[in-house]
C-alpha cells in the first residue's frame, strides 16, 4: 500500500470540505434518500376540528403542518396547546386571502410556500342571541304555571357576528382558500363540511334568519356553493367530508360509516366525533391522493371485541366503490 503523500491529504481535506459544504445546502430527506415530509397547510386551526388536524398531522414524521388562524392570540394558544413551534402557526384572516381576482400578491401570507396540500376546517360558526336568552328567562314564571319546562332551549337564538357570516366565511372565504391554493402550486384540497347540503330546509340554514326568512343564514347551502366551484372550476385533487353532527368521542367502540348524498341522515344516529374526522382528514392526504371524492360519514358502535377498520382502511374500502357526491341535486 502506498504511503500517504502531502498533496493526497491536502486533496482529501479539501474534497471532504467542500462535500460537507454542499450537503450543507442540501435537505436531510434528499441527501440520505428519506423522503420529506409533505407540507400541509390546516386552516381553521385554531378551531375545535381544526386544532384536532393540525395537532395529528404534526405528530406524524409523514408530515409538516402549516395551521393558519385569524388572530394572535388564536395563534398563541395553539403553539401553547399543540407545543409546537412558531413557525408552524401564520396568522391571516382567510376572507382576505388572495383571490384569482385580486392582483396583490402580496396578500399571501410568508410561511406556506413549498405546500402540497391544504385542509380547510374554517366554518362561519353562530353564538346565542343575548336578546334570547333574557326573553327564555322571563318566561320562566309562565312556563312554570303551565307545567312546562321552566327553561325552553327551542326560544334561543343563533346569530353570526359581523363579517362573520355563512357566505363570507363558508363561500368567499373558502373560495379564496381554494384560489391560494391552486395559485401556490397545491396539489390536492381536503374540506372538512356538513351533511345536510342537498336540503335547503335543513334547520341549520334557517341559523341567522329572523321569522320571515330574512338574514344572513344558509350555511350549508354556501358551504356547497364552495365545493362546486372546487369540483368545477379548479382541475385540482379534492377530498371534501360531509361529517355528520361533531362530537366527543365515545366510551366504546365504534366504526366508520361512509356513503353519500345525506343518505345517512336517514339513520336515528347520525354523528362522530371529532377525532374521527382528523383521522379521515389524514386518510385523504395519504390514500386519498389523486382522487377526486366527496362522502358523508358518521360512527356506529360495534359490539365488543369486533375488529374496526382504521380512517385510512375505511376510505381505501370507500373508494373503491367509485361513489361520491352528486352535486347536481
Amino acid at each position: 500500500m502506498g504511503k500517504m503523500t502531502l498533496g493526497n491529504a491536502k486533496f482529501t481535506s479539501v474534497f471532504a470540505v467542500t462535500l460537507l459544504t454542499l450537503l450543507a445546502f442540501v435537505p436531510s430527506s434528499i441527501a440520505f434518500g428519506v423522503d420529506a415530509p409533505m407540507k400541509v397547510i390546516v386552516t381553521g386551526a385554531a378551531g375545535r376540528t381544526g386544532k384536532l388536524v393540525f395537532s395529528s398531522l404534526n405528530k406524524d414524521n409523514r408530515f409538516q403542518a402549516v395551521g393558519l388562524v385569524r388572530t394572535e392570540k388564536s395563534a398563541k394558544k395553539l403553539v401553547k396547546t399543540t407545543k409546537c413551534g412558531l413557525d408552524h402557526v401564520v396568522v391571516s384572516d382567510v376572507t382576505k386571502l388572495l383571490s384569482d381576482e385580486d392582483e396583490e400578491v402580496s396578500s399571501i401570507p410568508k410561511g406556506l410556500d413549498g405546500a402540497e396540500a391544504i385542509v380547510i376546517c374554517t366554518s362561519a360558526v353562530p353564538a346565542i342571541s343575548k336578546t334570547s336568552v333574557v326573553k327564555a328567562m322571563l318566561k320562566i314564571p309562565l312556563n312554570l304555571v303551565r307545567g312546562k319546562k321552566a327553561f325552553n332551549f327551542r326560544d334561543l337564538k343563533f346569530v353570526y357576528k359581523p363579517g362573520q357570516y355563512p357566505e363570507k366565511v363558508d363561500y368567499e372565504g373558502q373560495k379564496a382558500q381554494i384560489d391560494l391554493a391552486k395559485n401556490l402550486g397545491m396539489r390536492q384540497i381536503v374540506i372538512v363540511s356538513s351533511m345536510g347540503g342537498t336540503d335547503p330546509s335543513n334547520f341549520l340554514n334557517s341559523i341567522g334568519k329572523d321569522k320571515d326568512g330574512n338574514g344572513n343564514g344558509d350555511i350549508l347551502l354556501w358551504k356547497r356553493k364552495a365545493e362546486k366551484y372546487l369540483i368545477e372550476e379548479t382541475g385540482l385533487e379534492y377530498t371534501i367530508i360531509h361529517p355528520g353532527g361533531l362530537r366527543k368521542p365515545a366510551d366504546k367502540p365504534e366504526e366508520l360509516i361512509l356513503d353519500v348524498d345525506d343518505k345517512l341522515l336517514k339513520n336515528e344516529k347520525r354523528s362522530i366525533s371529532r377525532e374521527d374526522v382528523a383521522q379521515l382528514c389524514m386518510a385523504a392526504l395519504t390514500v386519498g391522493r389523486g382522487k377526486k371524492v366527496s362522502f358523508d360519514c358518521i360512527a356506529r358502535e360495534v359490539d365488543e371485541g369486533k375488529a374496526v377498520k382504521s380512517a385510512e382502511e375505511a376510505l381505501t374500502e370507500f373508494l373503491e366503490t367509485g361513489k361520491t357526491a352528486d352535486y347536481s341535486l
